[in-house]
């Protein structure tokens, strides 16, 4: 396969993960905060959930965007998939992220458990963004030279 040099798609990779965890540690701040201050209807409540949404979508993009740098990644140099646990611990990884964005728009006061199935999501989406980012430091240290 003609692809991009490997070590030019493992560098935007460790870019994405560094900001989805980033992202991540952000939305479980605002999402704390938010469900502390969950009956306020002031402006920083409207304000906050905003970003909220924002950080989030900005997440779920960052996983998309490593799902497909992986699997690119892993067909062009491997030419198969499946070499490590990681394959495994990302695509749990990507399901978490999507459920818990899908709960996120489905919160409402007519559906007060999409609230709970959204934080439990992401109370699990930490295990798993562990579990990716250690299988993934085994990853990373078979592409460098």
């Amino acid at each position: 396969m003609n692809l991009p040099s490997f070590l030019w798609l493992w560098k935007i990779a460790a870019w994405s993960m560094g900001l989805s965890l980033f992202a991540y540690f952000l939305l479980g701040v605002s999402g704390g905060w938010m469900f502390y201050r969950r009956n306020s209807t002031s402006s920083a409540a409207v304000w906050l959930r905003s970003l909220h949404y924002i950080v989030g979508s900005i997440m779920v993009m960052l996983v998309l965007l490593l799902l497909v740098i992986g699997l690119v990644g892993t067909l062009g140099h491997y030419g198969s998939l499946g070499h490590s646990w990681h394959l495994i611990a990302g695509l749990v990884t990507v399901v978490l992220v999507l459920i818990s964005a899908t709960a996120a728009t489905q919160i409402s006061p007519e559906k007060p458990r999409m609230r709970w199935l959204h934080i439990g999501t992401n109370i699990i989406l930490f295990l798993s963004f562990a579990m990716v980012s250690l299988s993934g430091w085994g990853v990373v240290q078979k592409y460098l030279p």
